[in-house]
């Protein structure tokens, strides 16, 4: 408020190094406060005069200048767009090449916060030529400069195929891959981040991070003691996941299923949430992949998240799941069955607290039907009887007027458990399926049992 940047602004040319040096320090931790200074810094006209002169600059001098364009990119597209517009990606790439370490830290910084924003401003960083010299930083010994050239990598990888094929045609897979067993934890996280950046995008690119041997090692990443390591290596087997059959065996030959199992029942919160999601991809793509997560006893953790997780998002990711598991045929969903989900999933959705969010309501749904579509193990049905809406009542009531006509035990128990009875008592309109269905059941008993 009072013209400070205006002042400081003729001192970033001053003949003493230091005075210009110690002024670019100020802008940056102005701009660096929030949104309204960056904008300050940028319309008195700072940039064009911090970059002018910055190749013949001290390292210092170097390092601040990234520092104030890291500052003001963060904050806006906008912003970061200013920056790209004065000119300073051209400098940026500058200080890639520099010898020092921190010179180039910094400017990968700043080439990372700018990316991170949109296709387009990701594109500006890959035209200007930086992401080869980001390549070649993963390289160098120093560990931060290897973290922040990896997480700028892997904002230039998330926004599509193709900037992360530009990645990857710099040979970044390789050089990425070898640093997974890293002791360094927060280097890991960025490495792993930068994998999964890549393969999210497509088979091929899935199938090359695959091929940088990534398997068996990144499963270690499961068991790390740092919780965003965890996170990070089941978001890469997620991404490699969720694309083929072929992608998915491979996952389970590698001992990867039953390390994903264990991952998930040794954290909570979100940490869970990609464990979670990697298996039901895998037991989506087929009936072998799912009894193969059945079989490693991933029934029971996505029962556990149920009941113990807080979170909607969370819960419907595991009730997603085990619909996966259980929608390929009667065995499958047997196994869902006995394991007591059905009940557990009937409270989540009749829970008034849970059904004020449709979206999480509607995914609870959606794994109930799966589920009860291919269920014939009637006595984890039969205690559903008594307590489901409607709209779930005629996928239980459709599974008994399948298996009760062939089958005389079962008949048998359907009386003496009281299900027969319970079915007399459901109203349904005349003519619809749930009467169609409750028709079927009475013509298995002679008119007096019914009655």
């Amino acid at each position: 408020n009072s013209g400070v940047v205006c002042l400081l602004r003729p001192l970033l040319l001053d003949v003493v190094p230091s005075i210009r040096q110690t002024t670019a320090l100020a802008l940056g931790r102005l701009a660096d406060y929030d949104v309204d200074l960056a904008e300050a810094v940028v319309k008195a006209g700072i940039l064009p005069q911090l970059i002018c002169s910055l190749p013949e600059e001290n390292r210092y001098y170097k390092k601040t200048a990234a520092f104030v364009l890291r500052a003001i990119a963060k904050h806006s597209p906008q912003l970061a767009q200013a920056i790209v517009q004065c000119g300073a990606l051209e400098m940026l790439v500058i200080c890639l090449e520099d010898f020092d370490p921190g010179v180039k830290e910094g400017a990968s910084w700043a080439f990372g916060y700018i990316a991170r924003h949109n296709p387009e401003l990701s594109q500006a960083v890959v035209d200007a030529g930086a992401v080869p010299l980001l390549v070649l930083c993963i390289q160098e010994p120093e560990i931060a400069l290897k973290r922040i050239a990896a997480s700028t990598l892997s904002d230039i990888s998330k926004h599509s195929p193709e900037l992360a094929q530009t990645v990857v045609d710099a040979g970044a897979i390789a050089h990425l891959a070898q640093m997974i067993p890293n002791p360094d934890a927060k280097l890991k996280r960025q490495v792993l981040s930068a994998l999964s950046q890549i393969a999210k995008h497509s088979v091929d690119l899935a199938e090359l991070v695959v091929e940088a041997e990534i398997f068996p090692v990144v499963l270690t990443c499961l068991k790390d003691s740092d919780e965003y390591v965890k996170k990070n290596g089941a978001t890469l087997i997620r991404e490699i996941a969720k694309h083929t059959p072929e992608l998915s065996q491979l996952i389970v030959n590698s001992g990867g299923v039953a390390a994903v199992i264990d991952c998930i029942g040794s954290c909570r919160g979100t940490v869970r949430l990609p464990g979670i999601m990697t298996l039901g991809y895998v037991a989506a793509h087929s009936e072998n992949l799912s009894m193969a997560v059945i079989v490693s006893k991933g029934i029971p953790p996505l029962c556990v998240c149920l009941i113990e997780e807080h979170e909607d998002h969370i819960k419907a990711a595991a009730a997603w799941a085990l619909g996966q598991i259980g929608r390929h045929t009667a065995e499958h969903a047997r196994h869902v069955a006995v394991a007591n989900v059905l009940p557990t999933l009937l409270n989540i959705y009749v829970d008034t607290r849970s059904s004020e969010d449709l979206k999480m309501k509607a995914s609870i749904f959606k794994a109930l039907k799966n589920i009860l579509q291919k269920c014939t193990h009637l006595p984890a049905l039969e205690p559903l009887l008594h307590e489901a809406p409607p709209n779930i009542m005629k996928h239980i009531i459709g599974q008994f007027s399948k298996v009760l006509p062939h089958d005389s035990k079962a008949r048998r128990l359907f009386v003496t458990t009281g299900g027969l009875k319970k079915v007399q008592e459901i109203k349904a309109e005349p003519g619809s399926l749930l009467q169609e269905y409750i028709n079927t059941i009475n013509n298995c008993y002679p008119e007096e049992i019914v009655r």
